[in-house]
């Protein structure tokens, strides 16, 4: 239990420690070229999921932030339970990963609407006089790793993007987004062995 929770909270300090780092040093839309081209970081907020996905409205933001305190529970139950059966870690490293990369995210919504005022052609401040630029829940998610590995343009023979611009890898991330995406990784390489193993257990 102690190796996962010291993984959830290695996560969540390097995640928080860059977001707070972009926040109180960029301005929305503002960017720097890390590695030429093809490593940025690009500051963007969005109200919604990962990968700069949104569900709109403000009754969609809510409920989209409920949603995650739930299902964070959840994780955050199984995760327990797998420890107290003593799981192997290729089953609890994934958990903890994207249980540390939804909590990550939720601090966002939960709570950066009060401690941060707008980035909107300014540096924003933490714990700014005036308050925040939101409420409880209504945080904006912040963003700011990008990747545009490959440009280029669709031939003009290809079915309805013809012509068109095209990038990969297009979504701009953060640190949070990449640690549910590499435990759902993770947990598809090695689920099938787990299962088959706990089988193997129940039948023997």
């Amino acid at each position: 239990m102690k190796k996962s929770v010291f993984l959830i909270l290695g996560v969540l300090f390097f995640d928080q420690f860059v977001k707070i780092l972009v926040k109180t040093h960029m301005m929305l839309g503002e960017q720097i070229n890390v590695l030429g081209n093809w490593f940025i970081i690009h500051f963007t907020e969005n109200n919604g999921m990962a990968f700069g996905m949104e569900l709109g409205g403000n009754y969609g933001k809510i409920s989209l932030s409920l949603f995650r305190i739930v299902a964070l529970c959840g994780i955050g139950w199984y995760l327990n339970r797998l420890h107290k059966e003593k799981a192997n870690w290729k089953m609890t490293v994934p958990i903890a990963l994207i249980f540390a990369g939804a909590f990550g995210n939720i601090i966002d919504s939960m709570f950066y609407g009060l401690i941060f005022d707008n980035s909107f052609c300014q540096i924003a401040t933490l714990f700014p006089d005036g308050g925040g630029y939101g409420t409880f829940l209504h945080g904006r998610v912040v963003d700011m790793l990008y990747f545009p590995l490959i440009e280029g343009h669709f031939p003009t023979w290809f079915p309805f993007w013809g012509g068109e611009e095209f990038i990969f890898f297009r979504p701009v991330f953060n640190i949070s987004d990449s640690s549910i995406t590499v435990g759902i990784v993770l947990l598809l390489l090695f689920q099938s062995k787990f299962f088959n193993k706990k089988q193997e257990e129940i039948i023997g």
